[in-house]
């Protein structure tokens, strides 16, 4: 039989996607009792982790606390650690990929793997949605999206934009060739690049307009992270890293056997071996992006519960949450969004929400954004 011919019974709530945001999503919800519940994933869960560069580490530090009320900063779910569970303060992706492998099985989260949604389109006989999968159809009255932003690198960004590798498909370092090594984008990937090719005797040039290295802004989100400056200054001590901010790249074309990189300022580079690009993510959306209304800035609206203003019944969870100027793009930003969303599939389902009390007490549910964007003083 066709696998789009299999037709399943209708479910309550399907999750697409099993990283941080499916795996902890799911977790919230199991909580409240919902059980006509499937997570849908098309690899195994948290594959985008184990997709990450070598090297690569969690730039937020895990530490166990819960016992004085505090949740470890990479936690997904209630009374979990990634520092308990992996012994290590900077995870690796491999590391952490094993820790929502051990959170799902914990919680009897069940993983549906190997499926790959196709589309999504709205039921014409009612409320809900039907997606058309690898492994046939799914019926549901909600759908959450959590499909992850890393399979979605941004990279239609200049002309020749096509002619750079984008760091997410690097997967060691030592693979990357020239000397110097242009990274074009200077967050925290091409910083990241940057410092571990530096520490391995490469030179390396960073172009970013925004200079976010000397960024002083108290938001985790616009700013390079503690971890990832201290690793700069030890990189730039070297004296093998370079940093030209203030300047966007205009373009990339091939000059002879290298390419040439150009800015608004005038500035020409020749690398002799393609550019990398540090220019990060779209929003996980794109998958589904004719049931969401955008902001001029490429971000999905959405309602106070995390729904899609144009599609009642579609949420999102992860780092593509926006509300105006409120980036929730860290794990320890976006888990505190799970419960919100909870509590509105719960509501609809008429289940029991008082489980939720206690997502509240560890600052796991977060529905007054009103006390987000205040700077720090010094």
């Amino acid at each position: 039989m066709p696998a789009e011919s299999v037709r399943r019974a209708p479910l309550d709530v399907v999750i697409v996607g099993a990283g941080a945001a499916g795996i902890g999503c799911a977790v919230v919800l199991r909580a409240v009792g919902a059980q006509r519940l499937a997570v849908l994933e098309r690899g195994r869960v948290g594959q985008s982790f184990e997709q990450w560069p070598e090297g690569m580490r969690f730039i937020t530090p895990s530490f166990t606390s819960n016992q004085f009320g505090s949740l470890d900063l990479n936690a997904v779910a209630i009374q979990t650690s990634p520092a308990f569970t992996l012994r290590s303060e900077h995870p690796t992706g491999t590391q952490y990929a094993g820790y929502l492998r051990g959170v799902a099985k914990h919680f009897g989260v069940r993983v549906r793997r190997g499926i790959d949604v196709q589309s999504v389109t709205r039921r014409h006989n009612g409320p809900g949605f039907v997606l058309h999968t690898t492994r046939g159809i799914y019926r549901t009255r909600m759908l959450v999206w959590a499909a992850g932003e890393f399979q979605h690198p941004r990279t239609n960004v200049f002309p020749g934009a096509d002619l750079c590798t984008h760091t997410s498909h690097v997967r060691s370092w030592q693979d990357v060739a020239g000397d110097p090594v242009y990274i074009i984008g200077g967050s925290e990937s091409g910083i990241d690049a940057a410092t571990h090719l530096a520490t391995a005797g490469r030179h390396v040039v960073v172009l970013d307009a925004r200079a976010p290295w000397t960024d002083s802004s108290s938001d985790p989100s616009l700013v390079l992270s503690p971890f990832t400056l201290d690793r700069l200054h030890n990189a730039r001590g070297t004296g093998r890293v370079e940093l030209f901010g203030g300047a966007s790249v205009t373009r990339v074309v091939q000059d002879g056997e290298g390419f040439r990189i150009t800015t608004t300022r005038g500035e020409s580079f020749l690398s002799d071996h393609p550019p990398l690009l540090a220019t990060g993510f779209l929003s996980s959306a794109t998958g589904v992006a004719d049931h969401f209304a955008w902001t001029d800035e490429g971000t999905a609206l959405l309602t106070a519960d995390d729904e899609s203003t144009t599609t009642p019944g579609l949420f999102l969870v992860g780092p593509s949450v926006r509300h105006e100027r409120v980036i929730l793009c860290f794990i320890y930003k976006f888990r505190q969004r799970f419960a919100v969303v909870a509590r509105a599939i719960g509501t609809r389902l008429g289940l029991d929400l008082a489980p939720l009390e206690e997502y509240r007490r560890a600052q796991m549910f977060l529905d007054d954004l009103s006390c987000c964007g205040v700077e720090c003083q010094c």
